[in-house]
């Protein structure tokens, strides 16, 4: 089955209904499936065929949704891209994933163009607004397009969604999401997180759409939901308080830094927000004192979900009767777990020859589901490392209590995870040993109240050159996404080592975590 069919039986049975709402914007369920299928006539038209990627880069617009679905719709693979990225950074996805175009908002035209020669696999442009040269208008592609098109046979295994993720090597890795796993992914929400789900259900999008916001819209657009972009381009609580009241919105996917925001903010109480039933949060650990406060704040809407783009949004969660604060220590407890395997689920816990554990020991947390992506874009040997016998290793140590309630410990992949976003020290590493200055340097998450971790370079000066802090966290900033760079420097004469030379991350995060409950 064909993803996009969740868009046209939707259509078929709630043509008039609202799909989206975009600032003073509205489009109906028969005027979005009119206008994928515009899209979808005009990528085929330009010569784009079945099996070929096209990435997708905008702010959260109504239109990104209409991309993905055409895509989906003409067996073509969605490549969304975190628009936050660094030009650099999106060049080199649009290349190592193949993409033949690029649809994208007119916020990004003139840094698609800086980055041309990078991307010369990218044979048309397309942009939302501001046409100009190799640059294709959306809208007249639309116009002269057919609005009459039959959805492509795909097979269950092919490729729907690439989902770019970093790696410790410092490179991104594309997470290959396959129609099947996205169906299941659907089906998975419907059942774990919003049972009783109706077309009356309404869906707020605060978070970016290329990540978590923007999966979780699939099944929301399959049983008819209204979908909410916030015109904004950042997180304003103000706004998102005003918006739940003014469309009665249901449930939104959330970053728990997202969350803290909302409940400290003087206005949470001055708006009713009764109507939320699945406030759905993830992408990082939310201290349990931060999340009594919410519950207290929020009500009984809150859900935690555990999952990775290999496996997306769907490895445990912890529902919504869990989300107690009678003061039980059993209870207590689990607010600080991630909760149990979804319904169609598997997860263990298997030691470093990959024998299960028992409960309460601890180790490398995996996951067998029809969720586990099918492997990683154009990397075979990663593929076959991650996902062995069927199970996906997902690189994060944690156990499992006796009821069968995940707790997780660490991230062997020294993962950080600053305000939701993931991010891999190596990344920041390569991009500051390039520095002149500098000899040898350990990125590490350090403890910050607000974003949970913030991003510390621990580095070593070459013998007679100076530097800066902020001479540094500049240099970075040149490179990579605003967001990766160094919150901080600290400067140490010699790095801590093992006795075969690797630097040891471990020992250097100590120093910071020690009087912090949480050690990742």
């Amino acid at each position: 089955m064909n993803l996009s069919m969740l868009l046209t039986k939707t259509a078929r049975l709630f043509p008039d209904k609202p799909a989206f709402i975009h600032g003073d914007r509205q489009i109906s369920y028969a005027q979005f499936a009119d206008r994928v299928n515009r899209l979808a006539s005009a990528l085929q038209r330009l010569g784009l065929k079945q099996g070929e990627n096209v990435v997708i880069l905008q702010y959260n617009y109504p239109q990104t949704y209409e991309s993905l679905f055409a895509c989906f719709k003409s067996g073509l693979g969605a490549v969304p891209i975190n628009f936050r990225l660094h030009p650099k950074e999106f060049a080199f996805i649009i290349d190592h994933s193949e993409s033949r175009a690029v649809i994208l908002s007119s916020e990004f035209n003139d840094a698609i163009m800086a980055v041309r020669d990078r991307i010369p696999g990218a044979r048309h442009l397309i942009t939302l607004d501001g046409a100009a040269g190799e640059l294709h208008e959306y809208e007249t592609l639309l116009d002269e397009a057919d609005d009459e098109f039959t959805d492509v046979d795909v097979s269950p295994d092919d490729l729907a969604w690439l989902f770019y993720t970093s790696g410790t090597t410092g490179m991104p890795k594309g997470a290959m999401l396959t129609h099947r796993n996205l169906l299941a992914m659907s089906m998975s929400f419907y059942a774990d997180i919003a049972p009783g789900f109706t077309p009356d259900d309404v869906i707020l999008h605060a978070a970016p759409l290329s990540h978590g916001s923007g999966l979780y819209g699939l099944p929301n657009i399959g049983k008819g939901a209204t979908s909410v972009i916030l015109p904004s381009k950042s997180f304003e609580p103000e706004l998102v308080f005003q918006t739940i009241e003014k469309y009665r919105v249901t449930n939104m996917f959330t970053a728990p830094t997202m969350i803290k925001m909302l409940v400290d903010h003087p206005a949470v109480d001055r708006y009713d927000l009764s109507s939320l039933r699945s406030l759905n949060y993830g992408g990082a650990p939310m201290l349990v004192e931060d999340l009594k406060k919410a519950i207290d704040k929020l009500g009984p809407c809150l859900v935690q979900l555990f999952g990775q783009g290999e496996s997306p949004m769907t490895i445990s969660y912890l529902p919504h009767w869990a989300h107690k604060t009678d003061g039980s220590p059993e209870e207590i407890s689990r607010l600080g777990s991630a909760g149990f395997a979804r319904t169609d689920v598997e997860v263990r816990i298997f030691d470093t020859e990959d024998n299960e554990l028992p409960p309460g020991r601890i180790g490398e947390i995996v996951t067998r589901s029809d969720l586990v992506m099918k492997g990683y874009w154009k990397n075979p040997e990663i593929s076959a490392a991650t996902i062995k016998n069927g199970w996906l290793h997902t690189g994060d140590v944690g156990y499992l209590d006796d009821n069968g309630y995940l707790f997780i410990m660490d991230r062997s992949k020294d993962m950080i995870i600053s305000g939701g976003e993931n991010i891999y020290p190596r990344e920041i590493e390569e991009v500051l040993v390039r520095h002149p200055a500098v000899r040898e340097v350990s990125v590490i998450g350090v403890p910050d109240a607000k974003w949970g971790e913030a991003i510390k370079a621990v580095i070593a000066l070459n013998p007679g050159k100076t530097a800066s802090e902020q001479e540094l966290i500049d240099f970075c900033r040149d490179n990579i996404a605003s967001y990766k760079k160094p919150k901080s420097v600290d400067f140490v004469d010699e790095l801590p080592k093992s006795n075969y030379g690797k630097i040891l991350k471990r020992e250097l995060r100590e120093t910071y975590w020690q009087d912090s409950d949480r050690k990742v």
